[in-house]
């Protein structure tokens, strides 16, 4: 699996509960909630897979990969990109 693509996956899980809650807060459209919720629910689970298969995930990466929202975004700068270290392991 591509650093690229789970990265992308990552971005989409947060941008969608970004939406959910926004929607939540203000006007409570039933179908924002019926659209976000699946692309949600999709890419989290696209995420904590991909980073399980993941061949270069450190187990930390696999663990931050289940927690929702924000999990898949640290787990994704854990595993850093191919052929760089990864900018979690440079402050060490």
């Amino acid at each position: 699996m591509n650093s690229l693509i789970l990265r992308v996956g990552a971005h989409i899980e947060f941008a969608s509960l970004l939406v959910m809650l926004a929607n939540l807060a203000t006007v409570h459209h039933d179908a924002v909630s019926s659209l976000m919720g699946p692309v949600h629910g999709c890419a989290y689970l696209f995420v904590a897979v991909g980073v399980w298969a993941y061949g270069g995930a450190s187990p930390a990466a696999r663990l931050l990969a289940l927690v929702p929202g924000i999990g898949g975004l640290l787990a994704v700068r854990r595993i850093g990109s191919p052929g760089t270290a990864s900018s979690a392991s440079e402050g060490d």
